[in-house]
């Protein structure tokens, strides 16, 4: 979204969009908007460590005393995702260095889905991910995750970033107003919560829609303020590449 928008490619999205959504949620550029949003969490098998063994920062898990015992996924945008709020709240050399140990210490894995497993069969002690694919597979049968709790960071730590999808409108589009009401309803009440009950359970941020109570309240949660128009792609992918894990 934010390389979308940085070329200037979206209209603004309408004020009634915007107004139901929390601001820190909608980047300041006022271009497009979150919708939804996923916690970033770190998956740990509880026959392993208990949630007192975990770090109290993500930076933590590039520590030589998990050498071996933390997988991720960073093909995947939603690593991606966490890596650029980690350069935004922390700047290029933390993230590096951050990067460069998790190339040492982690195991590389295809997916998030596969992270949990590996967690939950003890391949590794513990992994990256975003809170919903723990709370999916507890909700169906917790096949992929029984042997697993999850650790939410706290604090503003870069690992309790809020990741969200976003919505706008190409300023080339035909079909501008039709364009513009679907973001509406994609911001309101009834759009959200139609969102939030469906399969996803990720977060709605229209305070007035409510996701399933046995999810860790979004009010619980303490993200990093970090304005979405700011997190940068490229540089990510870049610094990723010269870790050696792209």
């Amino acid at each position: 979204m934010s390389i979308v928008d940085n070329a200037g490619l979206f209209a603004p999205v309408s004020d009634a969009a915007l107004e139901t959504i929390p601001d820190e949620y909608v980047p300041s550029s006022g271009n497009w908007t979150g919708i939804l949003a996923r916690s970033t969490v770190a998956m740990y098998n509880i026959e392993a460590v208990s949630e007192a063994d975990m770090p109290a920062s993500i930076l933590d898990f590039a520590e030589p005393e998990w050498a071996g015992r933390v997988g991720f996924s960073p093909t995947g945008a939603d690593f991606q995702a966490i890596v650029s709020a980690v350069l935004e709240a922390e700047g290029e050399e933390a993230t590096a260095a951050w990067l460069a140990g998790l190339a040492d210490n982690g195991t590389v894995l295809d997916n998030n889905l596969v992270v949990m497993q590996s967690v939950n069969e003890g391949d590794v002690d513990a992994g990256i991910a975003y809170h919903y694919y723990w709370y999916r597979d507890q909700k169906e049968s917790g096949e992929n995750s029984d042997s697993t709790a999850l650790h939410f960071f706290g604090d503003q730590d870069p690992g309790a970033f809020v990741s969200i999808s976003g919505a706008g409108v190409l300023d080339s589009s035909e079909h501008q107003d039709t364009a513009q009401q679907f973001v509406e309803f994609l911001t309101s009440t009834e759009g959200q919560q139609a969102m939030a009950s469906s399969y996803a359970l990720e977060y709605p941020l229209n305070p007035e829609a409510a996701l399933d109570p046995e999810v860790k309240p979004f009010d619980e949660l303490e993200p990093p303020a970090i304005d979405p128009a700011t997190l940068n792609g490229p540089k990510v992918t870049e610094l990723m590449t010269e870790a050696g894990l792209l």
